[in-house]
């Protein structure tokens, strides 16, 4: 089973590293990042930075291939190169999935026409824009499709993933391995739990920061 993470500049770490952490923890199968040309690809704070061996015009098939948000897929969202790539993988995967904004490139690509899908909350009504259907769900599965909202839920999107493709004993397994068990401190981490306040908070922040949560104005 070989799985795809495209990795660009500005990209936001934990949607490619915990879908990562997920994937490369079952046997056998292989992970790798690739981007539009090989190399280091900062993170969107800046601090840290993904490698990718290959660039997209090295792998021409995968079996899943995973698109993660983050500001810098912006540009990504007009980038033919990326987009043709996008549907050529997609021809021949099992599974095509993002995180976050990531469901946005998907979207511009073509692959989510006619599909429910979702994406971080900021940024979900604008699927329609592609001829999607937005769903306030953490995970949306359309056909092969697998759609994750923001960030910490393409964790919840990998487990699925290795739910459908190795049965749910190894996903269990894997779960208990990196010992995902949450228990956040509050019940707020979407629009429709957060205190109003707060949420409104949010979309201040994110209107005024374009590197905020990859949010844009």
């Amino acid at each position: 089973m070989r799985t795809a993470i495209l990795i660009f500049e500005k990209l936001t770490a934990l949607d490619a590293i915990g879908p990562y952490e997920v994937l490369s923890a079952v046997p056998g199968w292989e992970v790798e990042f690739v981007a539009p040309e090989p190399g280091p690809q900062r993170t969107d704070s800046g601090a840290t930075a993904l490698v990718a061996d290959r660039g997209i015009g090295e792998v021409s098939t995968a079996d899943v291939v995973l698109v993660p948000g983050g500001e810098g897929n912006r540009p990504l969202l007009d980038d033919d190169d990326v987009l043709d790539w996008l549907r050529q993988i997609d021809a021949g995967t099992r599974l095509t999935t993002s995180v976050c904004t990531g469901s946005l490139v998907l979207g511009a690509a073509g692959l989510l026409r006619g599909k429910r899908a979702t994406s971080h909350w900021l940024f979900r009504e604008q699927l329609r824009d592609f001829g999607a259907t937005p769903v306030a769900e953490r995970v949306v599965e359309d056909g092969k499709v697998i759609t994750a909202a923001g960030v910490s839920s393409g964790i919840d999107m990998a487990l699925r993933l290795v739910e459908k493709l190795a049965g749910p004993e190894l996903a269990q397994a894997v779960q208990l391995g990196i010992e995902y068990d949450p228990e956040p401190p509050f019940d707020a981490g979407s629009p429709e739990k957060a205190p109003e306040e707060i949420v409104e908070a949010v979309r201040s922040v994110a209107a005024e920061s374009d590197a905020w949560l990859g949010a844009q104005r």
